[in-house]
């Protein structure tokens, strides 16, 4: 880079930083969107280490003034009442977030700070301060992609090749192997859902496959196999949900899938009265790092024989021995484990993703179905044979189940620490 050029992107971020106190501004309440548009084009023509810098001057210039804060909640503690909470409220919010608030209302603003979280969470890890950022980013989009904002359509062969591209590129729980492969997972025995943003009308937030068979299914290879023959049945009695993708790293930590599985279920019911069952067929991630670490849980645990159940397992493994990706490298699969390896890792599993869930760092996507409501309701072995499967779960995968009639209850106690299972899975403890 020559002087020249070193002067001028020097400029661009004193030109960005600037735009963001004048945002602020009485000037920038009126002229917000004009303003913002010039922020964001100054902010995407910086470089890495200037972005940096300008999430960093996010997180130290824009923050609430402590003793206005300490003075509103001292006097609210000493006289709560609607005025003082009002002003205790007002002062706390950071002005960082009526920043961010600006910057939305600019065309393409909302992309902008999804474009801008994502860089923030590159930094997250080298700078603690930046936390501060992130939670009113997240704060905020959280209200911005409310479930109730977003509408669903069905994808198929049809659609524009621009929303197929992104299913394909987006795919995170199956790859799809081309575009022969999409168009077997959109035959009339399959479906797809997408829902959208009208901030962001051309990209999918999320996307749900969905298989229409005849039984619950206890393993994925029949499903995602792209040379499957399609099922000339028109009465199908399940309806499988085998893949959930979100296709926007920047809204990652932002819960939007409240309900969006009951929201699909309720079309797949209205269209087919065939259907009974509606079933997830679930990976595990995370299951064999738990595992490898110890299978430690929670010291609240209220079962007893949980620890002797847990040493007993481990024992059986002995992954101390052989480590796990030793194991698998040698040839190990479900298909020639062991009697005593089986009932082992089932045991696990099942006390995994009952105990272990609900706890800060869980199964991730055990938790996005049990707080919609899902039941936990059989664990399948042999279920995933692929590399990816055989080393994050052991080939393991999980069916929850959605009761439609109890998907708001089961919510409800998913909220205050219980999960729903079957017996299926609780006599494997």
């Amino acid at each position: 880079m020559t002087i020249l050029q070193k002067i001028a992107q020097a400029r661009l971020l004193s030109k960005a930083l600037a735009s963001a106190t004048k945002l602020l501004s009485e000037r920038g309440e009126s002229n917000s969107a004009s303003m913002a548009t010039d922020l964001l084009t100054s902010y995407k023509s910086l470089t890495d280490d200037q972005k940096a810098t300008f999430l960093s001057n996010l997180a130290t210039q824009f923050n609430p003034e402590p003793a206005a804060v300490t003075t509103a909640a001292q006097n609210y503690a000493a006289k709560p009442s609607a005025k003082s909470l009002i002003e205790l409220t007002k002062v706390a919010e950071p002005p960082r977030q009526e920043l961010l608030r600006r910057i939305n209302r600019s065309p393409g603003g909302t992309v902008g700070l999804l474009e801008m979280r994502r860089d923030l969470f590159k930094l997250l890890s080298k700078n603690a301060e930046l936390a501060a950022v992130d939670y009113d980013l997240r704060h905020l989009l959280q209200s911005w992609f409310n479930p109730g904002f977003l509408k669903m359509h069905q994808v198929d062969w049809r659609s524009p090749a621009l929303i197929l591209e992104k299913i394909i590129q987006h795919e995170a729980v199956h790859e799809i192997d081309g575009w022969d492969d999409l168009q077997r997972r959109l035959q009339p025995d399959r479906r797809c859902f997408a829902f959208f943003h009208p901030q962001i009308p051309d990209t999918p937030l999320i996307f749900v496959e969905v298989a229409l068979v005849q039984d619950i299914p206890a393993a994925v290879g029949p499903l995602v196999d792209k040379k499957s023959a399609v099922s000339a049945s028109n009465s199908p009695r399940v309806a499988v949900f085998y893949s959930i993708s979100n296709c926007e790293p920047g809204l990652r930590g932002v819960s939007m899938g409240n309900f969006l599985i009951k929201r699909v279920a309720e079309h797949l019911k209205a269209e087919f009265e065939s259907l009974r069952t509606f079933v997830t067929l679930s990976p595990i991630p995370g299951f064999m790092d738990w595992v490898i670490a110890g299978a430690k849980v929670g010291e609240t645990n209220p079962k007893l024989a949980i620890p002797q159940r847990l040493e007993k397992a481990l024992d059986t493994l002995n992954l101390k021995k052989q480590s796990w990706p030793e194991r698998l490298s040698g040839g190990w699969s479900p298909e020639t484990a062991t009697p005593a390896d089986k009932e082992a890792l089932e045991s696990l599993c099942s006390i995994y993703l009952m105990f272990v869930t609900p706890e800060k760092n869980g199964n991730q996507v055990a938790k996005f179905h049990l707080s919609n409501g899902a039941k936990l309701n059989r664990i399948n072995w042999a279920a995933d044979l692929s590399k990816k499967g055989l080393r994050q779960s052991a080939g393991l995968m999980v069916n929850y189940l959605y009761d439609l009639a109890t998907v708001e209850e089961n919510h409800e106690k998913f909220t205050q620490g219980e999960i729903i299972s079957s017996r299926l899975v609780s006599r494997l403890v």
